[in-house]
C-alpha cells in the first residue's frame, strides 16, 4: 500500500526529463525518453497553463503522471481552448491516487477535452466522467502499387509544402512539421491541392499501417488520387491504410471494415463530435 505522502503537482517544462523517463520506464519502453519528451515540450508555441499533473512522493520520486497538451482552436469563428489527455500512467502501488490526477485536469474551467488513445479501464472511466465516444468507423485498406499519370504530383518536400499550402493548412503544417510522429503529403491535380497528414501505426508488433490524421485542401483531389496516395504509402514501407471515415470522408480499396476500431473520446461544450480532430495531440507527437 502506498504511503499518504504523495504530492499532486503541475508538470512544467522543467519536469520534462523526469516525466519522460518515467513514461519510458513504466508506460512504453519502446518509446525512448527523448521521444516521450515531445509531449511535455511540443513543437508549437501555445503550451497552456501546465503540461499536465504528476504524483510525487515526499522523497521526490515520480509515481504517476497525466500529461496534457493544450491548443487554441478556431471552430466556426469561435476560439476554443482544447486540452488533449496525452499519457496516463500510475505505478501499481499508487493506483488509489489516480483519480487525483484526473480531477486536477478535468476541474480546469473553460476547456474542451479530448482523449484520442484511451485504453483498458480508462474508456469506462471516461464515460463515467461525461466523455462521449467519437464515431471511429475504420476500414483496413491494402496499399497496392500504382503508376499515376502526369497530371498528378505527390510530394513530401518541405519547401514545396511551405510554398503551396495556404490558410489553415499552412498553420497546421508549420505547427506539425517537427512533430515526431507526423508525416506530410501534398497531392496536386488540375491546379488544386490536397494535404494529408498521417502517422505510422503498429499492430501486433508490425509498424506497417498508415493512419491519416488530417485532410486539408481539396478532399476531392485526394479521393481522385487515392490509388496514387496508397502507392506512396507502400513505397514508404506501409502496406496498409487505417482509413477512418470521419477523417477522409471516403473509404475505398481492397480491404475490410474493422469490427472493433480503437476508441477516441471528447468532453466539453461549444463543439460537436464532427468538429473534433486529431491535431495537437499525442497522435502527432509519439510513435509507438
Amino acid at each position: 500500500m502506498a504511503s499518504s505522502g504523495v504530492l499532486l503537482q503541475a508538470i512544467t517544462s522543467d519536469d520534462a526529463v523526469s516525466v519522460s523517463e518515467f513514461l519510458h520506464e513504466n508506460l512504453n519502453s519502446q518509446v525512448s525518453a527523448a521521444d516521450w519528451r515531445q509531449l511535455i515540450v511540443p513543437p508549437w508555441t501555445h503550451v497552456g497553463p501546465n503540461r499536465g499533473f504528476q504524483l510525487v512522493t515526499d522523497e521526490g520520486a515520480v509515481v504517476g503522471v497525466y500529461v496534457a497538451i493544450y491548443s487554441k482552436r478556431d471552430i466556426d469563428g469561435i476560439t476554443l481552448d482544447v486540452c488533449n489527455l496525452a499519457a496516463f500512467c500510475v505505478l501499481e502501488a499508487f493506483r488509489l491516487h489516480s483519480l487525483r490526477l484526473t480531477r486536477a485536469i478535468l476541474k480546469q474551467p473553460g476547456l474542451v477535452f479530448t482523449d484520442l488513445s484511451p485504453s483498458g479501464n480508462v474508456v469506462a472511466m471516461n464515460e463515467r466522467l461525461g466523455f462521449h465516444r467519437l464515431d471511429t468507423a475504420t476500414r483496413l485498406v491494402v496499399n497496392l502499387p500504382h503508376i499515376h499519370g502526369r497530371g498528378v504530383r505527390l510530394t513530401n518536400d518541405p519547401a514545396i509544402l511551405e510554398k503551396v499550402l495556404v490558410g489553415r493548412d499552412a498553420v497546421v503544417y508549420r505547427d506539425h512539421r517537427n512533430a515526431k510522429a507526423a508525416e506530410h503529403l501534398l497531392v496536386e491535380r488540375e491546379g488544386k491541392y490536397g494535404y494529408l497528414m498521417f502517422r505510422r501505426d503498429r499492430r501486433k508488433g508490425l509498424q506497417l499501417f498508415a493512419t491519416p490524421l488530417y485532410l486539408g485542401g481539396s478532399s476531392t483531389v485526394v479521393e481522385s488520387s487515392w490509388r496514387a496516395v496508397r502507392s506512396h504509402f507502400l513505397g514508404r514501407g506501409l502496406m496498409f491504410t487505417l482509413s477512418e471515415d470521419r477523417i477522409l470522408g471516403f473509404s475505398r480499396g481492397l480491404g475490410a471494415s474493422l469490427a472493433n476500431p480503437r476508441p477516441k473520446m471528447f468532453r466539453g461544450s461549444g463543439i460537436h463530435a464532427d468538429q473534433v480532430d486529431y491535431l495537437y495531440s499525442e497522435l502527432a507527437l509519439v510513435e509507438w
